[in-house]
């Protein structure tokens, strides 16, 4: 079992920027690729950005490229994700999700553990 724990979200203006943590517990971080979802009210859940088991890649969706940034710290086991330029339309419970090294992360795949979700919410 892998516990994940996000942090960070809150209430930000729009154009304003966001830190999400996710810590994790339980079994070898590096063992997993991580991604970040979210799901807004009403919306079905989104991948938003992954990032693979050494941080040496990462893929995000088109809404949120160039404004969106993870990246992982495998000796803290956290994975974190950098949200810039915030839009009213990125107001959504943002949940971090892990999957085994040898499962796909590079999108919206299944992925094994999740977390409890933060909410991100941004006022225009």
């Amino acid at each position: 079992q892998v516990q994940l724990v996000e942090s960070g979200g809150g209430l930000v203006q729009a154009g304003g920027s966001l830190r999400l943590s996710c810590a994790a517990s339980g079994r070898t971080f590096s063992d997993y690729h991580m991604g970040w979802f979210r799901q807004a009210p009403g919306k079905e859940r989104e991948f938003v950005a992954g990032i693979n088991w050494s941080g040496g890649a990462t893929v995000y969706a088109d809404a949120v490229k160039g404004r969106f940034t993870t990246s992982r710290d495998n000796a803290k086991n956290t994975v974190y994700l950098q949200m810039n330029s915030l839009k009213s339309d990125d107001t959504a419970v943002y949940y971090c999700a892990a999957t085994p090294w040898n499962s796909r992360w590079d999108g919206n795949y299944e992925y094994l553990y999740w977390g409890q979700g933060t909410q991100v919410a941004v006022s225009s």
